[in-house]
């Protein structure tokens, strides 16, 4: 799973605003010059985030968008989801029914489906609220190296 420039500046312009649009709207361009990202590829990804319902839009003088909800209300899963799509580790996990003919034989789905599992429960159990605080919750000590059995779990 690779989270890609669009699902990343998502959640950028999400922290934007709720850093910067308390009551006010906030522009493209605005947003687009502190994130140093083009306004025209920031268009593309709001849409996705008005068309969720994430934020409200407003045209004319003093126009631009908000936060539909407060910070807190907010997941990174969901924000995520909604731009990237499912956030599955292998292909065979995509579909809400797994079609890959090696399933029932497949030594490794069960490793693949809790990788799933832990991903997504990891990312919905933080809020923008928690980025913008800094509470992001560690599973390990970050300085202690990642080893193979840290990834297995044996």
């Amino acid at each position: 799973m690779m989270i890609s420039t669009k699902g990343r500046y998502a959640l950028r312009i999400m922290l934007d605003l709720a850093q910067n649009s308390q009551k006010e709207c906030v522009s493209l361009k605005e947003i687009a010059q502190r994130q140093e990202i083009s306004v025209k590829y920031l268009e593309a990804v709001i849409s996705s985030l008005n068309r969720a319902g994430f934020v409200i839009s407003k045209m004319g003088k003093g126009g631009g968008y908000r936060l539909s909800r407060e910070p807190g209300d907010y997941t990174v899963g969901e924000i995520l989801r909604t731009t990237e799509g499912i956030l599955a580790p292998v292909t065979c996990l995509k579909c809400e029914k797994n079609t890959c003919f090696r399933a029932d034989s497949c030594l490794t789905l069960p490793m693949w489906k809790e990788l799933n599992l832990l991903v997504n429960q990891y990312l919905d159990s933080l809020s923008l609220q928690d980025l913008l605080t800094g509470n992001v919750k560690r599973t390990r000590k970050v300085d202690s190296p990642v080893s193979p059995i840290d990834i297995v779990g044996l």
